[in-house]
């Protein structure tokens, strides 16, 4: 049994690949843009229902500074972009004004400077190649949290806290909260419930030291952080935002979770276990690869296309063999994984977009493909 996708839009990417990071289509359903990063700006088009550009909604925000020093993310209804860099929180408006900046400490780990601008280390080659933080706007767009390197001018949590997690209103830039993000991050990005602005999920990598997973509920006044259990990265929350899909830090294991961190229902899959080997990979291990070369693995990719629906993939595991694979799972229990047939072979992993539909990067990434589905099929 397959499930035939089938092709919904073509999104082109806004600026040329030679010149910027891949497009992405971000946003919840009816508030969805299509987003794009270069050294220079951030470029946002926001997107209608059939995934084809508003006329005249474009929006361009100047950059503070190089894409490869930090992350960024812009706000639903485009008013706002706000860049996570080595040394600052940074809301920028379209016109290129700064409407506020939190300064934190340096994520050049071995840099205890507080540093007050950008061109005191933009040419320093012990900067280069810094760690990172992230941000993230509630579903409302009312706030920013933030994964930050303490500490905060105004002083640290305590002597032993490396990394901060933060609270400010996308407004004015007042930190509404703060607390230990119990973590020393490589890197991190959020993930926004999607109805509730003071719910916000934190996926932290520590390199290979682990994946420290947070959700974060804020009431107005303190900052309540949950560490889950195990070395987790979070790809996408339900469409109610009740349910959690994590893989393992080890790609061993998908699960589908609660909140607090709680497998719902045995919903939980080792690779091996629930993904046939490639058809093409050898079938005596010993005469082409060592078996280890040929452990099947979840991508860091995929998610939620409702509330009972995945889309996942093995395609880093698939690439020493031949196409990668994505999969279609139905956590009711009705279809399990089912694997999806493209018109022409997929050329990325695929990104959940909700509405039952997912995206995957053409080939020169200069375009986006917005997928659907026909149906399963003996």
């Amino acid at each position: 049994m397959s499930a035939r996708a089938r092709l919904r839009a073509t999104v082109p990417a806004l600026m040329p690949s030679s010149q910027a990071g891949p497009p992405e289509i971000t946003g919840l359903p009816g508030r969805r843009m299509l987003v794009q990063r270069s050294d220079d700006d951030i470029v946002a088009q926001p997107l209608d229902d059939a995934f084809v550009a508003r006329a005249g909604a474009s929006v361009r925000f100047p950059a503070p500074w190089p894409r490869s020093r930090g992350t960024w993310e812009v706000a639903p209804d485009t008013s706002l972009a706000v860049f996570a860099g080595v040394h600052a929180v940074r809301a920028v408006e379209p016109s290129g004004a700064t409407r506020w900046e939190v300064r934190h400490g340096c994520w050049y780990g071995a840099c205890r400077e507080m540093h007050e601008s950008y061109d005191e280390y933009d040419d320093r080659q012990d900067h280069r190649y810094p760690e990172s933080g992230s941000v993230g706007f509630s579903a409302d767009g009312g706030l920013v949290w933030a994964h930050v390197r303490g500490p905060l001018p105004e002083g640290e949590l305590s002597p032993d806290t490396a990394d901060e997690w933060l609270v400010i209103d996308a407004e004015n830039g007042r930190v509404l909260a703060r607390a230990d993000a119990e973590a020393a991050a490589a890197g991190s990005f959020h993930l926004p419930h999607p109805t509730d602005p003071h719910q916000m999920g934190l996926s932290i990598g520590e390199g290979q030291d682990g994946a420290p997973l947070r959700w974060g509920r804020w009431d107005g006044d303190e900052l309540t952080v949950d560490c889950l259990d195990g070395d987790l990265c979070l790809l996408s929350l339900s469409p109610s935002g009740d349910r959690l899909m994590t893989v393992s830090h080890d790609q061993d294991s998908l699960a589908v979770r609660d909140s607090r961190g709680a497998v719902v229902e045995a919903l939980d899959w080792n690779a091996e276990a629930a993904i046939p080997r490639h058809p093409d990979a050898p079938t005596d291990p010993d005469a082409d690869s060592h078996e280890d070369e040929l452990h099947v693995c979840w991508d860091w990719a995929g998610g939620f296309l409702d509330e009972t629906t995945l889309v996942v993939s093995t395609a880093e595991s698939d690439d020493e063999w031949g196409q990668g694979r994505h999969w279609l799972m139905d956590t009711t229990g009705t279809h399990g994984f089912t694997p999806i047939d493209y018109p022409s072979p997929s050329s990325s992993e695929p990104t959940a977009l909700g509405n039952g539909v997912w995206s995957t990067l053409s080939q020169t990434r200069d375009d986006l493909h917005v997928w659907g589905l026909h149906g399963l099929e003996d």
